[in-house]
């Protein structure tokens, strides 16, 4: 019998009341006004940067921003997938990014080389790529998904065509029990979302009985079957709203909950725990800080570049899927 972890589980409690603006956010903010900017976060960005976003959200909602966005600069506080994705749709603007360093280990197993090569050796596949890759993988695709609209993507491609639905074998999976729609699945896995087991979750649902567990897609098969519902990190909002549950249990990024907190401060939200501890934090998603915000705006940099023919390449599968989106 597994022996039950030794820590606490992180409880967010209802109610907590938001701190004032320290200084380097009024910095940041007086900054972004004389550099003509735009601060794009994702919702497993910290807190103190959530709070300073003009628009926080998921990768679907967060391209669209960066497609319609006026300003001259585009802050994106993401990772180095997604501020490609910004400048792949805007490319006249500036495009920065907090920490260069910022990458993904989901991106990271699909180079576009070896996506390249097995297209080579398997020509009549139709490349469904998730948003988590590189904008050279985005390139070599013919249309893009996010967790939230995968079904409704997978959906409308032809149905004489097989799929090759990279990099994410786990959301990939899920979208094939979806749909009914077979297809082949790169071997890719997001670290820090298979992290979560199902075992943790259920002393965790025994602890805090009635508590609904929402998981991501990004999750394994065993996670996500014993969850109550499995959905994109905007979806989880409105079911958070929704349900009538005084206590969820949230198996995604940890940086989630603070934006949980801020929409439906009456509920209390329960950190997902892994084997080895009581919340789950993406080390990529937390290297953008305060600080590096500031310093990207004092600087300019570091900025985003892409070489055009592989940025127009790219944006015809984006394109695609805010097409089919709508």
């Amino acid at each position: 019998m597994a022996t039950a972890p030794s820590y606490k589980p992180l409880v967010f409690e209802p109610g907590a009341a938001e701190e004032p603006l320290n200084a380097l956010q009024l910095e940041i903010l007086e900054l972004k006004k004389r550099r003509n900017a735009v601060i794009l976060a994702h919702n497993y960005q910290s807190g103190d940067i959530q709070r300073i976003a003009d628009h926080l959200g998921d990768s679907l909602g967060l391209a669209y921003n960066a497609a319609e966005a006026t300003a001259d600069v585009i802050l994106y506080c993401g990772v180095h997938f997604m501020a490609e994705t910004a400048k792949i749709v805007n490319p006249s603007k500036t495009v920065l990014l907090p920490d260069m360093d910022a990458g993904c280990s989901l991106s990271d197993s699909c180079p576009a080389d070896k996506l390249r090569a097995y297209k080579e050796k398997n020509p009549n596949l139709y490349v469904v790529a998730y948003i988590n890759c590189s904008a050279a993988v985005k390139a070599e695709s013919d249309v893009i998904c996010t967790s939230g609209n995968a079904h409704k993507i997978v959906a409308k491609v032809p149905e004489d065509r097989e799929i090759l639905f990279v990099p994410d074998q786990n959301l990939g999976q899920w979208v094939m029990r979806q749909s009914g729609r077979k297809m082949r699945l790169w071997p890719g896995s997001c670290y820090a979302h298979v992290l979560f087991t199902a075992q943790t979750l259920t002393r965790l649902r025994d602890e805090f009985p009635g508590a609904p567990v929402v998981a991501h897609p990004e999750c394994t098969q065993t996670v996500r079957d014993m969850a109550d519902i499995v959905c994109s990190t905007e979806r989880m909002v409105s079911f958070c709203k929704e349900t009538s549950a005084e206590s969820i249990i949230i198996a995604t990024e940890t940086g989630m909950i603070h934006r949980l907190q801020r929409e439906i401060p009456s509920k209390r939200f329960i950190a997902g725990p892994t084997a080895n501890c009581a919340c789950n934090e993406c080390r990529y998603m937390k290297m953008n800080t305060l600080e590096k915000m500031r310093d990207a705006l004092l600087n300019m940099s570091p900025a985003i570049e892409l070489p055009e023919d592989i940025r127009s390449r790219a944006e015809l599968p984006i394109r695609r899927m805010l097409d089919w989106s709508r």
